[in-house]
């Protein structure tokens, strides 16, 4: 058994959206803990955003984020020499994070000049309901409703 749960870390809210999921989000982005680069990334692709869809861009990186959440996922486990796929619930937290990085990761692979330029296209993408962080969304909740048989085995 483990031994008791982490502390869990509160995490500031951003300057300019005043949202705590923003800076999850820029915390995920950054690289070699250059923070000020990855909220330079951020804002600009918002600005992007923005100037794209002539919409406010805060509500459309929630409904992009919303978009690549996943809801269940599939894990391994290991039964008498088998191995099945069985689909599990995910926690809050982590379908919050693993939509983070979905994002971040599909927008990287995107082509595109700049990162700003990759993520904007990634979000608009997103929010509606296209794109790859979307895709991969679908595809994980497939491969959890064909193997809905071995829910049984949850663990």
């Amino acid at each position: 058994m483990r031994k008791r749960k982490p502390k869990v870390r509160i995490i500031n809210p951003d300057p300019r959206y005043n949202d705590p999921v923003v800076t999850q989000f820029v915390n995920n982005l950054m690289l070699r803990g250059k923070k000020t680069v990855a909220f330079k990334v951020f804002y600009d692709a918002m600005d992007i955003v923005k100037e794209r869809t002539k919409q406010d861009e805060h509500p459309i990186f929630k409904k992009a984020l919303a978009n690549a959440m996943p809801q269940v996922e599939v894990r391994s486990r290991r039964i008498g020499g088998a191995t099945f796929q069985i689909p599990t619930e995910i926690r809050a937290k982590r379908k919050v994070s693993i939509g983070m990085k979905w994002l971040i990761k599909f927008a990287r692979q995107r082509s595109g000049k700049g990162m700003a330029e990759k993520l904007a296209a990634e979000l608009i993408a997103a929010s509606k309901g296209e794109g790859a962080a979307v895709k991969r969304k679908e595809d994980t909740h497939r491969m959890a409703e064909s193997n809905r048989a071995f829910a049984h085995f949850r663990v």
